[in-house]
């Protein structure tokens, strides 16, 4: 009903039918539709976070290029398989605190776990040293999330899906200062009409 309706028009007399509950059995569950999206919100947002279903035994074996671009993959992949659902969210968020903050914890899991891995990187001499990995995390991640939200969302342009993964891998390998980061190959993308 959220991502058919959005969440100021949806009804609970709709997410009750739908779900073949009476009204007085949501409130059973549910003090109101807010309570609700919360708890969807939330269930939403540890899909984003959520550990890959098979991990693969040659994880350990992935170069940085490739834990980089598997990763993003993973996160555009989710984010774009939940879009409806994920326009929602973002919308509710700008308003709403406690949809705001399962929003932030998101952000704060992927800046914590990117924090790390540069720090780690750094040290072994295979990341720019002169990056403070706080920031360098906050900004690249505060990347990924906009530009899936514009991507997948509001369709402000319409680019491949492994296009955009290659060159968001890009623009994180290069903005880490990565040694022998792949170039992009060819010239500039134009938009296509394949999402």
């Amino acid at each position: 009903m959220f991502e058919r309706d959005g969440f100021l028009t949806a009804r609970i007399s709709d997410i009750a039918a739908t779900a073949g509950l009476s009204q007085g059995s949501f409130y059973h569950y549910f003090d109101s539709k807010e309570q609700i999206f919360r708890e969807v919100a939330e269930a939403q947002e540890q899909q984003l976070i959520a550990a890959p279903v098979e991990p693969s035994d040659d994880d350990r074996e992935l170069s940085v290029h490739e834990t980089i671009r598997r990763d993003n993959r993973l996160y555009l992949e989710r984010y774009r398989d939940a879009a409806r659902l994920m326009g929602v969210i973002e919308q509710v968020s700008r308003y709403d605190e406690h949809v705001n903050a399962a929003r932030m914890a998101t952000q704060q899991h992927f800046a914590d776990n990117a924090e790390r891995t540069i720090r780690r990187l750094q040290r072994q001499g295979l990341m720019d040293k002169r990056l403070d990995p706080r920031i360098a995390a906050d900004a690249l991640g505060a990347m990924m999330s906009r530009f899936a939200e514009l991507q997948f969302v509001q369709h402000f342009r319409t680019y491949d899906f492994d296009d955009v993964a290659e060159q968001l891998t890009l623009l994180c390998l290069n903005a880490l200062g990565v040694p022998g980061a792949p170039k992009a190959a060819g010239g500039r993308r134009r938009p296509s009409t394949t999402a």
